[in-house]
């Protein structure tokens, strides 16, 4: 070992009781020693997204959110509804490490090659219980970042990156030409965006506010339709008409906004069809949900005829279905594009402690557009 490494290291960690009680915490764990084949990464950098929302906080309801402990300690209590306490039954008693990806200095080699030939590297990684000041990872599962790139530039380079041209790798496997896609302003939009730019692919982007239209089309977004515009169905029609879009990946998951994706399509189809069918247009339109920014039930009005439908859609299953080289084909293309089509933003940087503030959990709990937040665990 070529620095001075503590014999514990710091983890977040994510516990529900059984009386309906979330405790999140900054546990101290033993420090992982490396194997022959594995390094130990300081980690200096990772992303807050949606999906360790999900793990991090549960069901919970954020306003009830209390914060006890020290300033170097915090401890953050909420209350979990009664009513999604049976969805939590597995969770129950256990302390869950969190954070799905990050980056960081390798400190420690095992002995092997792989391992010792990334000593003193920057590498990003992916594999859970991100969000620790040391974590040790197979040398095999480390990208290893080009020179001059920073861990926070490095941080985020799996989770959304691959989403996004998981997303278009979707679309062209099933046979669409075109996609649609909703909360379109976040970091994973602005990345789909640039992609289906550079690959001129047809998108249309779904956003909830004139100025996240605006950013959009500030980086060269050619359909953009706000669902919060009266003229919003007929802006989608004519951006679906426009485009052939036949597939649509909605974060939202609750509400109407499938449906209406759905009518929309069949409605842009409708417009060069020959003839009239009472069954609808033979068309297959799909919509995937990959998100739950809206916690309502999903309410789907039959209105666009019987090739259709609705699923779920998660980047790592797609990923395992795809098999290892076409994923690795995917990474590749991140690594090289890591400045520009997949570069990150973050609103805010702070320390393991510092994002268990209740000020912090306002800002990212509710998962804002411009709201996302970067952990430093080294601060």
């Amino acid at each position: 070992m070529n620095a001075p490494i503590p014999a514990t290291a710091l983890q977040l960690r994510s516990l529900v009781q059984a009386d309906g009680t979330l405790l999140v915490s900054l546990e101290p764990t033993p420090m992982p020693t490396p194997g022959a084949d594995e390094v130990l990464i300081q980690m200096q950098a990772a992303p807050i997204n949606p999906s360790d929302i999900g793990l991090l906080f549960g069901p919970a309801d954020l306003s009830t959110v209390q914060v006890t402990g020290t300033a170097e300690r915090p401890v953050v209590h909420a209350r979990i509804p009664e009513r999604a306490m049976p969805g939590m039954a597995a969770r129950i008693g256990q302390s869950m490490p969190v954070g799905n990806e990050g980056a960081g200095l390798v400190v420690a080699a095992g002995a092997s090659p792989a391992a010792q030939a990334l000593l003193g590297r920057t590498v990003a990684v992916i594999g859970g219980a991100m969000y620790t000041q040391y974590r040790a990872m197979p040398a095999a599962q480390c990208l290893p970042m080009p020179a001059g790139t920073t861990a926070a530039e490095g941080a985020s380079c799996f989770v959304n990156p691959l989403t996004a041209l998981g997303m278009v790798e979707t679309m062209q496997r099933e046979g669409h030409t075109a996609l649609v896609h909703t909360a379109a302003a976040s970091n994973l939009g602005q990345m789909l965006n640039k992609i289906c730019l550079k690959d001129g692919i047809g998108l249309v982007n779904i956003v909830r506010k004139p100025e996240q239209a605006a950013l959009l089309r500030g980086i060269g977004a050619q359909y953009v339709c706000d669902s919060s515009a009266p003229s919003f169905m007929a802006d989608l029609t004519d951006a679906l008409a426009a485009t052939g879009a036949t597939v649509a990946f909605d974060a939202t998951g609750g509400g109407t906004l499938a449906g209406q994706i759905l009518q929309c399509m069949e409605a842009a189809i409708n417009r060069t069809a020959k003839e009239y069918s009472r069954y609808g247009s033979n068309v297959h339109k799909q919509v995937y949900l990959y998100g739950h920014l809206d916690t309502r039930p999903t309410e789907i009005q039959r209105t666009f005829g019987m090739a259709w439908g609705v699923g779920g859609w998660l980047l790592f299953p797609f990923l395992q279905k795809i098999g290892d080289a076409a994923a690795q084909k995917l990474r590749e293309r991140v690594a090289a594009e890591l400045k520009s089509t997949f570069a990150s933003h973050y609103a805010r940087t702070a320390s393991l402690a510092g994002v268990l503030s209740a000020e912090a959990i306002a800002f990212y709990g509710p998962r804002n557009t411009g709201a996302k937040m970067l952990i430093d665990p080294s601060m």
